[in-house]
């Protein structure tokens, strides 16, 4: 099963130190605090299979993909909150 048929996605994804976290909300937006800025980046996501496409509010596009229960994000690696 991939991460985009459990809807396992959803939620809060951190960096180990904390200071990055996407919380990626069920209505496919997103919400990226950076450090005490809890709102740096909103915008868009889409899942498909393993694969997660971001598009901010300003236009600007990233990815990353879960692996093992892992997110890698622009050189970035983020696990689930539970």
């Amino acid at each position: 099963m991939t991460i985009e048929e459990s809807k396992a996605y959803i939620g809060m994804w951190v960096t180990q130190d904390g200071n990055i976290r996407h919380e990626l909300l069920p209505n496919n937006r997103y919400n990226e605090a950076r450090g005490n800025k809890k709102s740096a980046y909103q915008g868009d996501y889409l899942v498909t299979g393993n694969h997660i496409d971001y598009k901010d509010d300003t236009g600007f596009t990233a990815d990353g993909e879960f692996r093992n229960g892992i997110l890698y994000h622009a050189g970035m690696v983020l696990h689930k909150e539970n």
